[in-house]
C-alpha cells in the first residue's frame, strides 16, 4: 500500500438521501449515478449476498457513500470514516500485509477467478481499510465521470 493509492473515504450512513443533499448544501459535493443492487461477499462466516446502496462524489476529495445494511459491517462508525480505499495490485499480498501488522479480514468481493476484488480489513483502532483491486479502476473511473459501470 502507498499514500498517494488512497483514492476515496467511505462513510456508512442511515440516512443516504439526507446525506448526500448535506453534502451537496454545505461543501458543494456532486455525485455519480448512484449504485444499487446486490453484491457477493465472503465473510468469515461464510458466502452472503447483500443489497448494496452506494454513490461516489464527482468532486474531489472523493467520498463513497454507502446505505447501512443492519447485521453487517457497513454499519455507521462513531468517528464517521467507515473506510479508507486504496487501489491495490495485488489484494491477496497487501492483504497478508495488513494481516502481519494485526488487522483482520472482514469481508471480500471474490472475482469469477477466485480473486479479491476488494476486501475490508480492521485493526483494534482507527477506521477500516478497504483494498481495491486495479483492475476495478478503469470501470470506477467511468462511473465517476457520470457513466453507471455493467457489473
Amino acid at each position: 500500500m502507498k499514500a498517494e493509492d488512497l483514492y476515496h473515504t467511505g462513510i456508512v450512513v442511515d440516512n443516504f438521501d439526507a446525506t448526500l443533499a448535506l453534502l451537496t448544501e454545505t461543501a458543494g459535493y456532486q455525485w455519480c449515478e448512484e449504485y444499487r443492487g446486490d453484491q457477493l461477499v465472503q465473510t468469515p462466516e461464510g458466502q452472503a449476498t447483500i443489497e448494496m446502496r452506494i454513490v461516489y462524489s464527482v468532486t474531489e476529495p472523493r467520498l463513497e457513500i454507502l446505505q447501512t445494511v443492519p447485521g453487517t459491517v457497513w454499519t455507521p462508525s462513531s468517528s464517521g470514516v467507515h473506510h479508507l480505499g486504496y487501489w491495490s495490485d495485488d489484494v491477496s499480498a497487501d492483504g497478508a500485509a495488513l494481516t502481519a501488522r494485526g488487522l483482520r479480514l472482514e469481508v471480500t468481493a471474490p472475482a469469477p477467478d477466485g480473486s479479491a476484488l476488494w476486501a475490508y480489513y480492521k485493526g483494534t483502532g482507527g477506521p477500516r481499510v478497504e483494498l481495491v483491486s486495479r483492475t476495478l479502476e478503469p470501470l470506477l473511473r467511468k462511473w465517476f465521470t457520470g457513466a453507471m459501470p455493467e457489473v
